[in-house]
């Protein structure tokens, strides 16, 4: 069990996927459930992340450990939610349980569709999702520096339950 705490007010309802947006730029970005059919085209999406946007040490660079990162994130527990725009990944969002009550959540947006509101979408279905499988409790950590990530969790409904290290905890209730 963990000392983790969350917000006593839940957050949402959250919109589902499937769903097709536009994004700030006018493109035609569909949203849908992901899961192991998508690994391979999910391998090749984080092989061209950018490496100034990994945080934390993820994704891994190396296309291997790219791969086996996947498989540990891609599990039947957890929720994966995928944004394509012309038919390939451009943003993956993902809630992995964790050892205690909650899931942990990570999202990823390539660099040339970062600021367009795909981020925002994207985290919102996946919250959706989650809601709709009784997933309850959300927490992830982000680098302090990172205040475009910070400012779209706050806007969600995340709220810091934590800020002693270098990162800052946030965690929602669903």
């Amino acid at each position: 069990m963990t000392d983790r705490t969350y917000p006593d007010d839940t957050a949402g309802p959250f919109p589902r996927p499937p769903d097709t947006v536009t994004d700030g730029d006018g493109r035609e970005i569909r949203i849908r459930e992901s899961g192991q059919d998508d690994f391979e085209a999910l391998a090749e999406m984080y092989e061209n992340f950018d490496p100034a946007d990994r945080a934390q040490g993820i994704p891994p660079v190396d296309p291997d450990a790219i791969r086996e990162w996947l498989d540990t994130i891609v599990s039947p527990e957890a929720v994966t939610v995928v944004a394509e725009h012309d038919g390939r990944p451009v943003g993956h969002a993902i809630l992995v349980p964790d050892s205690g009550e909650g899931y942990e959540l990570a999202i990823f947006i390539l660099d040339e569709y970062q600021g367009a509101g795909i981020g925002t979408e994207l985290l919102e279905h996946l919250l959706g999702q989650g809601q709709a499988t009784g997933i309850e409790r959300v927490w992830l950590t982000v680098e302090r520096w990172n205040e475009p990530a910070i400012a779209l969790y706050k806007k969600i409904g995340f709220e810091t339950s934590s800020s002693e290290s270098f990162e800052l905890e946030m965690s929602i209730s669903l």
